[in-house]
Order: structure tokens, then sequence, then C-alpha cells
């Protein structure tokens, strides 16, 4: 198993994101030792000095000025910001604590996607999403826990428990299906007892957050057809099923995961059969339906925050 640990979004290294480039004026730390042009050590690995001259990308050397006035030629790859040194430093170490077991801590695991949405087909992935929930003692070590758990080989991401919550409160979409996902892997007790209150985290908050998702893939659709005149039918299949589901959970107070009824019409649109024209005047119907949906809807203002966090501590003294 190969995870990837991510805080706040975020992995903690990226292997694929090239490097940014220091700005002159930002004091950072040797990686290498310093030595004079003769091979004699001036400053030792750790050395701390202040970049003078920055290059034009990140491919080329720095010039950075060490206290006693020396200047050295280093690469990217030979300096780090003084900063971020100690943070790296303790995201490192906690890296390298906490790979690959908390996958033990797994609390629920559902499948998401299109074998969820009942949209698979042969050649389709199995998408799995779900929750973990750590042992008190590394939630409160000086490492603390990563955000979430990513496995690529096999298609797995979970959330840690308070992020998982805290993303259901804003509405978020992909996590509100977790919550409704018909095809349920595990479920531990403290997951039974989330899915037994998930009507906690639906509110009115549903119709600004599913717009936002919406408004935004169907500007990505415009610009793709205005540069290239085409785009991934799948994103618009999608913009549609996301509406869709939209509408039902303000008129009926649940997240609809599987398509049912609009599901050949949904799969047209998938594989291109269907003129945009026609998918387009779908699209604003529903967004109709949606204004009205909201309009008339049982769903409180908020979701029930205090619920939610009672869960949210009786789940941690579980771990204890």
């Amino acid at each position: 198993m190969n995870p990837r640990l991510f805080t706040k979004d975020r992995p903690i290294t990226d292997p694929h994101k090239p490097p940014f480039v220091i700005p002159a004026g930002t004091q950072v730390v040797s990686r290498v030792e310093i030595q004079d042009a003769s091979g004699a050590r001036l400053h030792p690995h750790g050395a701390v000095g202040i970049v003078v001259k920055s290059p034009a990308d990140a491919t080329h050397s720095y010039r950075v000025r060490f206290p006693d006035g020396f200047e050295a030629s280093l690469k990217r790859t030979e300096i780090e910001v003084r900063k971020a040194s100690p943070r790296e430093a303790l995201a490192t170490a906690g890296k390298e604590i906490a790979e690959g077991d908390l996958f033990e801590c797994v609390i629920y695991r559902v499948v998401i996607g299109s074998r969820a949405y009942g949209l698979d087909h042969e050649g389709s992935d199995t998408d799995r999403r779900g929750i973990y929930l750590p042992p008190a003692d590394r939630h409160w070590s000086l490492f603390g826990v990563p955000e979430q758990l990513e496995n690529d080989a096999t298609q797995e991401c979970y959330w840690e428990l308070q992020k998982f919550v805290t993303m259901a409160l804003k509405a978020n979409p992909n996590v509100l299906e977790c919550l409704w996902s018909p095809l349920v892997e595990k479920a531990e007790p403290v997951a039974q007892d989330l899915l037994a209150m998930r009507d906690a985290f639906l509110s009115k908050m549903i119709y600004q957050t599913y717009n936002g998702y919406v408004i935004s893939q169907f500007r990505k659709l415009e610009q793709d057809l205005r540069n290239r005149e085409t785009f991934r039918w799948k994103h618009a299949m999608h913009l549609i099923r996301l509406l869709l589901s939209g509408v039902t959970a303000l008129r009926e107070g649940r997240v609809p995961v599987r398509v049912e009824e609009h599901r050949e019409r949904l799969l047209a649109i998938r594989h291109g059969k269907t003129e945009w024209a026609e998918v387009d005047a779908w699209r604003v119907q529903l967004h109709k339906e949606f204004d009205a949906a909201f309009a008339s809807t049982s769903l409180p203002d908020r979701p029930d925050y205090e619920k939610v966090n009672d869960f949210l501590i009786r789940a941690r003294r579980s771990a204890l």
C-alpha cells in the first residue's frame, strides 16, 4: 500500500510540482557544506544566509550571501527557506510515523462514483471513500494526523472524522453522497451512529453549495466550447446529475445517489448522443426547479451544529 498523507487538503510533499522561486532578501538554510574555490570548508551544512540574487526560474542557481560576506552559487535543491525549515522537518517526521498504519483506523467505507450512481459499465473504476478515526494519542501528538489518506492504486480516499463532518456541514456534495451511498462496505458502530443522524447535515446550504459547483462546472464547459469547440461529455452529465440531486435533497430531505429513472437520459449525454442545446435547456429547467425547491423546502436554514458537535466529542472519547 502506498498511501499519501494530506494536511489542509494538500499533500505534505508533491514531487510533481516544481519548487517556487525564492525571492531576493529571503533568509535560507544551506543543505550542503559551503566551500571556497579550493575546496576548503567555509560554512557547515545548515548555515544561514540571505538570497541576494534569484534566478529567472527554479532550474538555475541562486546567489546566497553568508554573514562573513562570502557569496556562493547554490541550486534550489541545496537551500531551503529558513522559516519553512522547522515546519518541513516536523511534517516529514510526522509522515514517517503515520505512514500506512492509519488505514487500519478506517471506520466507514463506501463505494461512490458511477457504480453507486448506477451509471457504471464493464470498465468502470471502483472508487471508495470514507472516514478514519485515529487513536487519541496519535491525534493529540506533536505531529497530529493528516486530514486525508489516499491510495491511488486502489482508488481510495478517507477523511479524518472531523474533516469529514466539517465538509458535510458545508453541504459538500461528494461528502454528502458518502452518507447516502447504497454501497456500504464497512460501518463500525461509530459510523452507524453517524448514519443514524445524517439528516443533521441537511440544510438550505445545499442550494448555495450545489449551485456553486454547477456554475463552476458550466463555466468550464463553456470555456472548452469556445476554445476547443468540444468538451468532456462526462462532465456535462455530472452537471445535470448534481442539479437533479440538489432538487431532490431540498424537496425530500435526502440525497439521492442512484439516478434511477434518469439513467438512460444521463448516459445519452455521457456518450455524446444528445445535442448540447438540449443539455443546456435541461440545465436551465433544472435551475428553475432548484430555485422553486429552495423557496418551498422544509429544510432548516443551517445544519444541526450542536448535534454534530456532540457526536464528534463522543467519537473522540471512543478513541481513547
